[in-house]
């Protein structure tokens, strides 16, 4: 299992926390999702794509940023 950090853009709220974390939450392989409002960092656990968290976090209304 391996623990990825990503950076997520346009991310204002704790709504915008419950929405990143369900979204990315509901991939295959995901065990644990942790965000972080202040940086914009979203830490995934698990065996996901990152093709697959960035879909999630689109869907969501946000974006990775590159």
């Amino acid at each position: 299992m391996s623990e990825t950090t990503y950076h997520v853009t346009g991310m204002t709220c704790q709504h915008c926390v419950a929405s990143v974390t369900e979204e990315v939450g509901a991939i295959d392989g995901v065990t644990d999702v942790k965000v972080d409002l202040p940086s914009g960092a979203v830490t995934v656990v698990g065996s996901a794509l990152e093709a697959a968290v960035r879909a999630a976090v689109e869907e969501a209304g946000y974006e990775l940023a590159s």
